[in-house]
């Protein structure tokens, strides 16, 4: 039976390809390994080999044959013993030709003729005579070998049993990674990609859609620039130390409260950063409401502290818990995390060094907070270690520009390594 071969899935994303070249001609012999053509997709030009063994009897699709849809019948295969009289009748593919008029402005294509596909039967059915599909070789093999073919898994296009099954027969299943771990994963939930490897599926919800949504917008539309400052944190550390001792256990300020109160001091300082985007103009806020990225089971959520300037850090500390426990748990209500005019995403707790954040529209900015550690710092002339945070500023450089951003890390700045300011 004639086999079909078809423009294979070179990547996850690929739905098309170009078929540069043909290595084999139509009548020559193909081994199973053997380089058939060269595929170009949008990211390499890649090498396709034979599964199967046969005569290769007719190509369908020509050199240079543009927006080949995966999976379309490039090539048929003859097996041993068949002729070219058991091809089926299909149109060749041919590259698409270009005629330049006399006009050197005007350029006529004519359209590549479409292909009807061929009918594509499932190597793994068998018929009323409980046939099973496998290669020549893979039969020759078998044969002497005296293996039943019934009970051999096939790895080849649909099913079909080649070479290489008949050699792992008698093996443990992991010399072949796709049957390997079909035969290891009994449980339904675990699939397996077209590169034998076992996953399964987390269905994305409603928060994950909107928050894919909204980032890749902003990465695509939003002209992003960067701003780091390092903040020595021994006075803070000092400061909540202090307030936490005279707290006798009634609350507990975090390094993060700092944060949120400084931001929102420096913002009220500073308000050219309290701003959003609108294609009509600027919005600057009176306000800063900031929004702080809370990691739940569902996905990341940004719970607003608003008028956080007006708050002392014992009300941002209990309110901030909260809305961070109510965030976990799904119970927010909509104004309590829609809007905010500034945002705050903390990795520190992570130990994560720095990062950029993506900014969350139609804010202006975000900032980024990685983790304090030790660090040799120059003071007054002198080597000393200090405990030291970078604070990354991401922009929307069309309401904020560099001088801007640059300003309100400077203020940022002040208020953390002199917190008894933002006190007063």
């Amino acid at each position: 039976m004639p086999i079909n071969i078809t423009m294979p899935a070179l990547s996850p994303t690929m739905t098309d390809g170009t078929l540069s070249r043909w290595l084999k001609s139509e009548g020559d012999v193909v081994e199973s390994g053997d380089v058939l053509c060269e595929i170009e997709t949008d990211k390499a030009t890649m090498e396709v080999e034979a599964v199967d063994e046969g005569v290769l009897g007719k190509i369908l699709v020509a050199e240079g044959a543009e927006n080949v849809p995966v999976n379309d019948v490039i090539a048929i295969l003859l097996e041993e013993g068949e002729t070219s009289n058991d091809l089926s009748d299909a149109p060749v593919v041919s590259p698409t030709p270009v005629v330049v008029s006399a006009a050197p402005t005007i350029v006529d294509a004519v359209p590549m003729p479409k292909v009807e596909k061929l009918e594509v039967l499932s190597m793994i059915q068998r018929s009323a005579d409980d046939r099973v599909f496998a290669s020549p070789l893979a039969k020759r093999l078998a044969k002497k070998a005296d293996l039943d073919l019934a009970t051999i898994k096939g790895s080849g296009p649909h099913g079909r049993i080649i070479k290489a099954d008949i050699e792992n027969a008698g093996r443990a299943p992991a010399t072949s990674p796709v049957s390997a771990q079909a035969v290891t994963y009994d449980d339904p939930a675990i699939k397996i990609n077209v590169f034998g490897m076992a996953y399964t599926e987390i269905p994305n919800n409603n928060i994950r859609k909107i928050v894919a949504k909204r980032l890749s917008e902003s990465k695509q539309t939003v002209p992003h620039f960067y701003l780091t400052v390092e903040c020595i944190l021994d006075n803070l550390l000092a400061a909540r130390k202090d307030l936490n001792d005279a707290a006798n256990g009634e609350y507990k300020i975090s390094v993060n409260d700092f944060i949120i109160k400084a931001s929102a001091a420096a913002l009220k300082a500073y308000p050219a950063a309290n701003v959003s985007w609108t294609d009509d103009a600027i919005q600057q806020f009176l306000k800063a409401d900031i929004s702080v990225a809370v990691s739940t089971p569902t996905g990341l959520i940004t719970p607003i502290i608003k008028a956080a300037e007006d708050k002392g850090l014992r009300e941002i500390s209990i309110e901030m818990k909260n809305l961070a426990g109510r965030a976990r748990e799904g119970k927010l209500k909509p104004e309590e995390f829609q809007g905010g005019s500034f945002s705050i995403s903390n990795l520190g707790m992570f130990g994560v060094k720095e990062f950029a954040a993506i900014v969350n529209p139609p804010q202006g900015c975000i900032l980024a907070i990685g983790a304090g550690e030790p660090r040799p710092v120059v003071i007054n002339g002198e080597i000393e270690i200090r405990t030291v945070m970078n604070c990354t500023l991401s922009v929307d450089h069309r309401s904020v520009d560099g001088a801007v951003g640059a300003e309100f890390l400077k203020i940022f700045k002040q208020y953390i390594e002199n917190p008894v300011a933002m006190l007063v």
